[in-house]
């Protein structure tokens, strides 16, 4: 397609030379005392057109050159006016309006010049002239507006392009300003928060270990869960207020981790197993981060809501895409349609991103399984 787009206007140039010619030669071909230098002229005039587009002083120079031998040696009449007025046309529309008027007053004078003396009577003859006068003088208002046309097709394009830039740094600055306010929000109040809760987790594993008491696993996992929860929370800070940072200071949670997540689940009283196929390798940073996001909402969701039953995460490492499943042993209905929630359209909405599919629905056999295919690309 890009080929034919490239080579139709130097076609339709072909195209018009080729008339051009062929209607000149055949009037020489008709004109009494004609000879090779007229066809030579001819055939080389129009075909200067070739260049009207790409070259259109070299097209004025030939056609206007070459068609004055022509009219000054066998008078062909109005058609040699032809290759002159597209070129000149070519030449006010590319903005050299000088050479323009200088090639139309070099051939009028020359057509005036040959016929004044004629004997057929001048009044005719002014009157082919006056003719040719009114052709040259609309070909140059026609480029003129053609050339205006199309000086104001390119200013409302470039208009349109700032306004378009101005309207995307705008936006761009307003989700910069919006980032900064979140990041300050969270700062303000889940720091202090989680920050509390790891505090007071570790002073009561402190006191437990001190008394010679067993830390009942549950802390354990509170404190543990805390730390965590700092830790993302610093991460997820840190991209807010520099979203094009190439690194953070802290990573964010992947696959690697996943054994932390499950252990950590385990330690809260659900059972979980985990299953690994394929090749484990490097995955791209965005699919990395929404597996173990989908398996951590999937396990908290079992926890809430499935009664203590069973969890298996499946982990499918397949050659174009991660499959990540979790199923729990729960009671839900097969029947009763997913209740939505916060949860279930976060995980839609990463999935969604990467292009990927998401499947959350009551099992058959009972439970509840969370399916995500994400497709693989370049690690990043």
């Amino acid at each position: 397609m890009m080929f034919m787009d490239r080579w139709r206007p130097l076609a339709q140039d072909g195209l018009l030379a080729a008339v051009m010619a062929i209607l000149l030669s055949v009037i020489v071909f008709y004109t009494p005392n004609a000879g090779a230098l007229d066809f030579a002229a001819v055939l080389a005039g129009s075909l200067a057109l070739v260049a009207w587009r790409r070259a259109p002083l070299v097209a004025l120079l030939v056609s206007t050159a070459c068609m004055l031998v022509v009219t000054a040696h066998i008078q062909p009449g109005l058609p040699a006016a032809f290759p002159v007025m597209v070129s000149v046309f070519a030449a006010v529309g590319a903005g050299h309006r000088l050479a323009g008027a200088l090639a139309s007053l070099a051939f009028l004078g020359t057509d005036l010049v040959i016929h004044l003396p004629g004997v057929d009577g001048p009044v005719k003859d002014l009157q082919n002239t006056a003719l040719l006068i009114g052709w040259f003088v609309a070909a140059g208002v026609a480029a003129t507006v053609t050339r205006h046309r199309q000086a104001y097709l390119e200013e409302a394009e470039q208009r349109a392009a700032e306004a378009e830039r101005t309207r995307e740094e705008a936006a761009r600055r307003r989700a910069g300003e919006e980032r900064l306010r979140i990041a300050r929000e969270l700062h303000d109040s889940l720091t202090h928060s989680i920050s509390i809760i790891k505090v007071q987790a570790g002073v009561a594993v402190h006191l437990a270990r001190r008394r010679g008491e067993d830390v009942p696993p549950a802390l354990l996992a509170i404190q543990e869960a805390s730390g965590d929860a700092m830790r993302e929370l610093r991460a997820t800070l840190e991209v807010l207020r520099d979203p094009g940072g190439s690194d953070c200071e802290t990573p964010a949670s992947g696959l690697d981790r996943l054994d932390d997540l499950v252990e950590r689940a385990r330690s809260t009283g659900l059972p979980a197993t985990v299953t690994i196929s394929g090749a484990r390798r490097e995955l791209p940073a965005e699919v990395d981060r929404a597996a173990y996001r989908i398996v951590q909402e999937a396990l908290t969701n079992v926890s809430r809501h499935a009664g203590g039953a069973a969890a298996t995460v499946r982990i499918d490492y397949a050659d174009e895409e991660l499959i990540v499943q979790v199923d729990d042993g729960g009671t839900a209905d097969p029947d009763a349609p997913p209740v939505p929630g916060t949860g279930l359209l976060g995980m839609r909405e990463r999935v969604a991103a990467l292009g990927g599919r998401l499947r959350a629905e009551p099992r058959p056999e009972g439970g509840f399984t969370v399916r995500a295919e994400l497709p693989l690309g370049e690690p990043s």
